[in-house]
This record gives structure tokens, sequence and C-alpha cells, in this order.
């Protein structure tokens, strides 16, 4: 089954989807520079955490494939590393992106000793493993998740990790694509996410679009919904998993797993392992990005909150491991205690 291709290389140039436009225009961005990958990273034009990782794996190529092929290896290395941290400031939450540019780095200073031009090829090379191991990382997470939701009609999700939020397949999603692939259609009821709406725009133009039945819900709905019983499961992506399983995701998560908690419903959490930072023992330590005011008091051009009045907008929030009933990667499914269980995952 054909799905949409969240990022790639072709021409030269990466091609992403520019997600701010959805679900109005599907229209494709090429880059072709390394700020413009900043930019499109920090816009949310590319969003995601796996997906972010995969486009600053690219960006970082961009920012040194212009560097002169003559310079010595030591330079060439210390540009990397200046570019590496310019790309690592657009957004501090998601560690995918860390991960990924840490990855470009030690790939090059395993070959340093190398010409430029050939260390060029290796980091071009690198991202395309990152993407190519995203895709097959994230289809097995839809194998071992669906193995959780195949006997529910229904579930619930927040914010958007589908194919979208990756490079095809997405994490908390994933169980459900498999499942159609399996001739299993799971209904997905889909918060709209405030303030940047991404369950409405994003989450529900994906789903659409590939033949899953979806239902958009206000964010302050979810109560209800699970109330009546038209759902069975909560699933939701991540951005940092701490190494007790403490899980940063969008704002609003962990009010959805409280609730799921108050109706008895499994929450679950679905991500790649290189979503998981062992060096943070615990949900405190994870920074949270502070977005622009005027996402919330003037989002999609309309104001809503009057000039001069405060605007609190993080994009994060970190839902406690007790909250969370099972975290599902591509080695396998995770259970209470989480700290011996990641530890032995990804010892």
């Amino acid at each position: 089954m054909s799905r949409l291709k969240t990022i790639e290389w072709t021409n030269e140039c990466a091609r992403i989807i520019d997600q701010t436009l959805l679900p109005s225009e599907l229209a494709y961005k090429d880059i072709t520079t390394i700020e413009v990958m900043f930019e499109a990273i920090r816009q949310l034009r590319v969003r995601g955490a796996p997906a972010i990782g995969i486009a600053a794996a690219f960006g970082l190529y961009l920012g040194i494939r212009g560097l002169a092929d003559d310079i010595s290896s030591d330079r060439f290395m210390a540009e990397l590393k200046a570019r590496a941290e310019y790309l690592a400031s657009s957004r501090p939450t998601a560690v995918n992106l860390v991960w990924a540019l840490d990855r470009m780095r030690k790939r090059a200073a395993d070959c340093a000793s190398g010409k430029i031009p050939e260390l060029k090829k290796l980091l071009l090379d690198e991202a395309g493993k990152i993407l190519d191991e995203d895709r097959k990382m994230c289809r097995e997470i839809g194998v071992h998740g669906f193995e959780l939701i195949k006997n529910c009609s229904a579930i619930l999700t927040h914010c958007n990790a589908g194919g979208l939020a990756t490079s095809e397949y997405g994490t908390a999603l994933a169980c459900v694509y498999v499942g159609q692939e399996q001739g299993t259609l799971v209904h997905v009821f889909s918060d709209e996410t405030r303030p940047l709406l991404q369950g409405a725009r994003i989450t529900a133009f994906e789903l659409s679009s590939a033949g899953i039945p979806v239902t958009v819900i206000c964010d302050n709905m979810a109560a209800t919904v699970m109330a009546r019983g038209m759902v069975q499961a909560v699933i939701v992506g991540a951005d940092r998993i701490a190494a007790n399983g403490d899980t940063a995701n969008k704002i609003g998560t962990y009010g959805v797993a409280l609730l799921a908690q108050a109706h008895n419903l499994p929450f679950y959490v679905a991500a790649p392992s290189s979503t998981f930072d062992l060096s943070i023992a615990d949900g405190m330590d994870i920074p949270i990005e502070e977005r622009p005011r005027e996402e919330i008091a003037c989002g999609f051009g309309k104001r809503t909150v009057p000039e001069g009045v405060a605007v609190f907008n993080p994009a994060f929030d970190v839902t406690p491991n007790r909250y969370i009933t099972a975290i599902v990667t591509e080695k396998g499914t995770l259970r209470p205690p989480f700290t011996h269980s990641i530890a032995r995952t990804f010892s």
C-alpha cells in the first residue's frame, strides 16, 4: 500500500511535506540549505520526533556539502560540530533530533582520516540509513502494537504520531496501519490537540487518506468519549522517554493518561529506540520547549486572547510512568517496572 512520504532525498535536496498547510493543501517543499531546514523544523513544517531526526540528518549534510574539498580534517570536524549544534537548537525536547546529529558526527569521526569528498558522501549515506531504518523500526512497532489493540473496535490518540511524524508508518498509528494490512480496521478518535490542531489537521488527514475511519473530537471531549465506552484503549507517541519510563509528548497527553486511568483504559506509548534517553533518570529532567504566545493568542490568524494578556504555551508535558500500561518499541513491548524493562532492552 502506498503511503505519504514525509521526507525523502531526491534531486540533491531533501523533500518534505509542508505540514503547516495541511489539511487544506498537500504541498511539498524542496530544502537545499541548512538554514531552510532549521526553519522547517522550528516552524513545524516537518514535525514528529523521528521525522525531525531524519530531517536534521539531511540538514547537517546540506550544511557541510558546500565546504571546500581541500580543507583540513580538523577544520571539517569543527564546522560539522558547529552546524550540528545549530540544528540541535531548533527544538529542544525531541531527543531523536540530537540522537541523529550525534550519530552523523560519530560516523564522520570514525572516518575522519578520509578525504573530504568521501566524508561528505558518508554523511549523505548515513542520513539515508537513518531514514530507511526508521521505516523498518516503525513497521515493527506497528506489528507489536497491533497485538495490543487487535480486539479494540476503536482507540483514542492525541496529536499526530502517524506516518507524517516519521518517515512513513508512524509510531502510535503504525499499529492501525498494520491492522489495515491484515484486514482489520480500527476506528480512531483523534483529539484535535490545541493549540496547533495536529490531531484535527494532520492525523485526520493522513488516516482518512489511507481509508481508516477517524473521528475528530475537541480535547475536552476525551473524558466523555471514554465514559460512553466509545474507545477501548489510548495510544500515543513520544518525543523523549526517560530511563524510568516517564514520557514527554505533546501537551495534553498527561491529562489523557489521567483520564484513561480513571476509566480503566490501557494507556500505551509507542516509540522507536532512538526516543529513549537513558542519560535522564526521570521526567523531571526532560527539557520542555515553550512556543510563541501567538500560537495561542492569535492562532491561525484570528485573535482569541486580548492584547497584553499573558500566555503560557509549553509544547509538551510529561506523563509519569505509573500511568503508562506499556511502551511499544521495535524491539517488543515493555511492561512495568519500566526502569528494569528499559534497562534490560537497551543495555
